[in-house]
């Protein structure tokens, strides 16, 4: 806490004077662009390695960057994750939603440990909040991650999208670069395209073409972004090759 309180003191004799320019330039009139969804992981900083700045994204932290699929509520409301969506994309009229996993993910190496039925058990459960919220809602992930290692981890995974007659295919780390739990946090991330898209009060933006779904992932040791790209099926980094041919990929099928 020392720490913290030393760090208010700097950023008040330093960067405080700008960042009020900036929050006076969009008080009155902001204008996000993105509802950027990722991981609680204290290495995550989403501005810093996107560039972004006072009023441009919305962005929501939670353990395993997870959205819950909307049949786990009755009131599909029921939680922090469709509030923001409602809030940004409702509310705030916001046409792109981006889903961001990243390596070595402390949730998705429990989920992975989760594939043992008895630490998984509902006893066991009942022991962690964190092990009770993978379980809950990252179980379609990793069935997804099992049901593609039992046919050799090389087939293509296919992922519902923006509405039930649109669908795309994935080949998951085809160069076998990254280890077994971030494969599966590279499922997971694209999961959860699937699952924002089940919320009945998005369903007219999306059918639409109104509003987008987008995932990236990061590797923390790298410090490289992937983007996923429906064209390619597969995460693509965003480097000084790819960004151009990624740029009119977005607009081909995003604008």
């Amino acid at each position: 806490m020392e720490r913290i309180l030393r760090g208010i003191m700097r950023y008040r004799n330093t960067t405080r004077e700008q960042m009020v320019k900036e929050f006076q330039r969009v008080r009155d009139n902001p204008e996000p662009k993105a509802v950027f969804f990722t991981c609680m992981d204290s290495r995550m900083i989403p501005t810093r390695y996107t560039d972004t700045h006072v009023g441009d994204m919305f962005v929501v932290r939670n353990a395993g960057n997870l959205i819950p699929h909307a049949h786990h509520f009755q009131d599909e409301h029921f939680s922090c994750e469709p509030a923001a969506l409602e809030l940004g994309c409702v509310v705030n009229d916001i046409r792109h939603i981006i889903v961001c996993g990243h390596s070595d993910c402390k949730a998705m190496n429990l989920l992975y440990m989760l594939r043992d039925p008895d630490f998984a058990s509902k006893n066991n459960r009942r022991l962690s909040s964190l092990r009770s919220w993978l379980c809950t809602h990252a179980t379609t992930s990793l069935e997804k991650f099992l049901e593609w290692g039992e046919k050799g981890m090389r087939d293509p995974l296919i992922f519902y999208s923006e509405s039930g007659l649109r669908r795309f295919v994935a080949y998951i780390d085809p160069d076998n670069q990254f280890a077994i739990e971030d494969k599966l946090s590279q499922i997971n991330t694209l999961q959860q395209v699937s699952n924002i898209a089940s919320y009945g009060f998005l369903k007219p933006r999306l059918e639409s073409h109104d509003l987008h779904i987008h995932a990236l992932w990061f590797d923390i040791y790298t410090g490289d972004i992937y983007y996923f790209s429906r064209g390619s099926k597969r995460f693509v980094p965003v480097d000084e090759q790819s960004v151009e041919k990624l740029t009119e990929e977005v607009k081909r099928y995003y604008s």
